[in-house]
């Protein structure tokens, strides 16, 4: 699949249309769902509408922006109006939004193609895309295996060339990790920066919408096109959003890069440590100096996430009782029947027990304990990332602590399945912007991501080191074959 760049320069030169570029992303997805399952729902007759439409537009040759044309997959937690909505939840199966979320919007008026609503964990909460009620989305690297999660969908959607670029939601690195398994870019912003307006909530204070790319230029330039200030989101920043492509620089002078020492030992793939060592070894080499860093409070950011983030969602998901919207089940016998068989039948195992932990972390007696507790560790773990900051740009590690795991394999071990995201969960307790950029294979051909971190509002530095390791690495230009 070409680059957005290379997508609109042959729309600009007539040498294919949008509808021919639309049209061949629905031949992929056609050929490819029944192995892979990255959608959920396919909206070929709205893709090829808005295809019609850029290209009207250069028939009658007015401009048109670098994402216009660009068939997009759009996480199925995403409102999208008139279209389903489901969370790959049972409880809103029968879910269509009577409105659009501002990211989509945005994207609708710059002229993207969406493609279709792709697949994930339910409600967002899981690392593998197994929670999903409706179908388990495989990754394009080796179909036995996971594409990482929550986005999981997203991902496996670009890394198999079903979509050119994809958005994915972020609570705790569930851009950044299944981008690691699936060989591709994963961006996922500084809170704030995107607007979570129309994004289903799971922890409010965490979410985070962010791009999937082949390349940290496309990254790059849909973060550009969803980013923004949004009256209709109150922790929408005003920021002035930039062309982040204009900080891109062949090399890394001047550049003082921290690798965060807690993220290498027990735990760690020897595969991964191999790879992310030669990557760090790789951007010293482009002129950065590198500069080992403590954060001695990162490896407590698992257990911090499980208290915060259950008991956000204990409360965003209470209003899912089969009264206003969503699954309702018949013949109850009362409303408190109502309400407990519909969430009993409605919602998943995965989602059930994160309901549970959240509702024990915040109810009287354990408020104290359990969840005040976790957030003064919240507040320790972002003093650290502040300190560090003081001395380095940005800050590495490696992604996640292996490739991609067999199917099935941690789905009757939580606890493991949780460490999958110990890398990911700090910089987003912190509101930090962090992406994974590919970085090697392992013994097994699996994709391998390392992890660049910025400091607040400072994806432009990010940017630049990722694209920087990016053009003198060849990682992203290798695809699976399917």
């Amino acid at each position: 699949m070409a680059s957005i760049r290379e997508l609109h320069q042959q729309l600009l030169r007539k040498e294919r249309s949008a509808v021919e570029i639309a049209q061949a992303s629905l031949e992929q997805i056609q050929a490819l769902e029944p192995t892979l399952h990255s959608f959920l729902h396919v909206t070929r007759d709205r893709a090829l509408e808005q295809a019609s439409r850029v290209d009207a537009k250069l028939a009658a040759k007015e401009a048109i922006p670098l994402l216009a044309g660009i068939p997009i997959g759009i996480k199925d937690n995403l409102c999208t109006q008139g279209v389903p909505t489901t969370c790959a939840s049972h409880i809103l199966q029968s879910f269509v939004p009577p409105y659009e979320s501002t990211v989509t919007q945005k994207l609708q008026d710059v002229g993207a193609v969406m493609m279709g609503k792709t697949n994930l964990d339910e409600f967002a909460m899981g690392g593998s895309t197994e929670t999903s009620a409706f179908a388990k989305t495989a990754n394009p690297w080796d179909v036995s295996r996971v594409p990482g999660g929550s986005s999981g969908g997203s991902a496996a959607a670009v890394a198999s060339g079903e979509c050119v670029v994809s958005l994915g939601s972020d609570t705790g690195g569930s851009i950044r990790q299944p981008a690691s398994f699936c060989g591709i870019v994963g961006m996922k912003p500084t809170y704030g920066l995107v607007s979570r307006y129309g994004l289903v909530a799971f922890a409010s204070s965490l979410d985070q919408i962010g791009p999937f790319g082949r390349s940290v230029e496309d990254a790059a330039i849909l973060l550009g096109a969803i980013a923004g200030y949004d009256p209709k989101d109150s922790t929408s920043l005003k920021v002035e959003i930039p062309d982040y492509t204009q900080f891109f620089t062949p090399d890394l002078k001047g550049k003082k890069v921290g690798i965060i020492t807690e993220t290498f030992g027990e735990g760690l793939d020897a595969d991964v440590e191999k790879a992310v060592r030669a990557a760090i070894d790789q951007i010293k080499a482009l002129g950065a100096e590198i500069q080992e860093i403590s954060c001695p409070r990162f490896r407590y950011g698992i257990a911090a996430y499980y208290i915060i983030a259950p008991s956000e969602a204990s409360a965003n998901l209470a209003r899912y009782d089969g009264v206003r919207y969503g699954t309702r089940v018949e013949n109850a016998e009362d409303l408190m029947d109502m309400y407990t068989r519909t969430r009993a039948e409605g919602f998943g195992a995965e989602v059930k027990r994160r309901i549970m932990i959240g509702t024990y972390a915040l109810s009287a007696g354990y408020y104290d304990a359990y969840y005040l507790k976790a957030q003064k560790v919240r507040t320790l773990i972002k003093q650290d990332f502040e300190k560090a900051f003081e001395s380095v740009d940005v800050l590495v590690s490696p992604t996640a602590p292996t490739t991609a795991f067999q199917s099935g394999d941690k789905s009757a071990d939580p606890l493991s399945m949780y460490l999958i995201d110990l890398m990911t969960i700090p910089v987003n307790l912190a509101g930090l912007p962090g992406m994974s950029v590919p970085c090697g294979f392992d013994s097994q051909g699996l994709p391998i991501g390392l992890q660049i971190i910025g400091n607040v509002l400072r994806e432009d530095q990010v940017f630049q080191v990722a694209h920087a390791y990016e053009q003198a690495t060849e990682w992203h230009k290798q695809a699976p074959q399917l």
